[in-house]
């Protein structure tokens, strides 16, 4: 199918990147006004073939979105929607996220659903951080099952190390800015994953949940596909 007219004065749509390169293209909400995320929506809706995910969406984002998109889904907890809302079918390797604590869950969310819908099984798994760790060990089972694992985390940002320790599978650290002074917004997480004891870590922005779910995804790909 022919792109639709792309260019909307605001935003030039780059619909046909999934064919180009395996992934579609998702929209970053933040700094967009509603009418801007309401007209690219507009034309998004013409290409039901390509998945369309709306990050960092704020209530007047997602009203603007749904008034265009009335059957997207929304996610608050993500701050995420979705374009069909039905994910694709899933093919290659589980995908488990996981966060240290319940305040890491907006970061995490975003990465499961990205995940999801480029196309992965997966799993999320909540409140699993250092503090007691036989809350990770009880869930290693599962994460030993996983192609690929991201592991959201803010104050010490240790968790990444710790699970990476303890299966094969790649590790994407996912800091959070979730701590009190000292862990300056995420700073202190990140550079603790980016130097990351056990080696298979690589490490993503600070609350970049869909970068961290679009690693994942790729890691964890059919290699047939």
């Amino acid at each position: 199918m022919p792109p639709v007219s792309d260019h909307l004065g605001f935003a030039d749509l780059d619909l046909d990147r999934t064919a180009r390169r395996g992934y579609p293209e998702a929209v970053y909400c933040a700094g967009k006004t509603p009418a801007q995320v309401a007209g690219i929506a507009a034309a998004v809706r013409e290409r039901p073939d390509v998945v369309t995910l709306f990050t960092r969406a704020e209530p007047g984002h997602a009203a603007a979105i749904l008034a265009e998109l009335p059957d997207a889904r929304h996610d608050t907890d993500a701050g995420l929607l979705a374009w069909p809302a039905t994910p694709p079918p899933a093919t290659g390797g589980l995908v488990v996220v996981v966060a240290a604590g319940t305040s890491d869950l907006r970061a995490a969310r975003e990465a499961e659903l990205t995940a999801r819908y480029l196309g992965r099984p997966t799993e999320l798994v909540v409140d699993v951080g250092v503090a007691g760790l036989h809350r990770i060990l009880a869930r290693v089972d599962l994460l030993r099952r996983a192609r690929a694992v991201v592991v959201a985390a803010g104050m010490d940002g240790a968790l990444p190390s710790v699970v990476a320790g303890l299966i094969a599978a790649p590790v994407v650290g996912l800091p959070t800015s979730v701590g009190y002074g000292a862990a300056f917004g995420g700073l202190a997480p990140l550079l603790t994953m980016l130097n990351a004891c056990a080696p298979g870590v690589a490490v993503v922005n600070i609350d970049n949940g869909y970068g961290a779910g679009h690693l994942a995804a790729q890691i964890a790909a059919d290699p047939a596909a």
